[in-house]
């Protein structure tokens, strides 16, 4: 793995996985600066609605359009309906997933919207995800709402 940013969102999935929770960690990057990152905190927060994104979005704070619309955002995993959408609200215009192969969000969608998805397949990001669902099943279909 290259990509300074997505080494960044693997380290926040790696943290999230030693607090107990999900690894699945976010970086949004402006202007080639990290603004904000997160990690999967539904389990250590009791949250029914901290992904990875959604936590990283929240730790950039208030942005303005303009923030957005320069912005990528990194995550281990593809997005989910709830992160997909959130990025679109903000128009979010590039998405960089470190893999899609254990959860596969509505990348069609978000591509016919016009966001930019890279789909990297990065080997650390695919074992830390196929590691973790193998032995945390219920907790990962709780995570996706199945």
């Amino acid at each position: 793995m290259t990509d300074p940013f997505l080494r960044a969102a693997v380290e926040e999935a790696k943290s999230g996985l030693a607090e107990g929770g999900i690894p699945i960690g976010a970086v949004l990057v402006i202007d080639n600066k990290i603004a904000g990152r997160g990690h999967n905190r539904r389990v250590q927060r009791r949250s029914a609605i901290l992904h990875a994104e959604m936590d990283c979005l929240e730790n950039a704070g208030r942005l303005t359009a303009r923030d957005y619309q320069r912005s990528v955002l990194y995550s281990t995993l593809s997005p989910c309906d709830m992160c997909s959408g959130t990025a679109l609200l903000f128009g979010i215009p590039r998405i960089v997933v470190g893999e899609n192969k254990t959860f596969r969000g509505p990348e069609d969608y978000l591509r016919s919207r016009g966001v930019r998805l890279e789909i990297l397949q990065d080997d650390e990001c695919i074992r830390l995800m196929e590691e973790f669902t193998k032995a945390n099943p219920q907790l990962w279909n709780e995570d996706i709402g199945i």
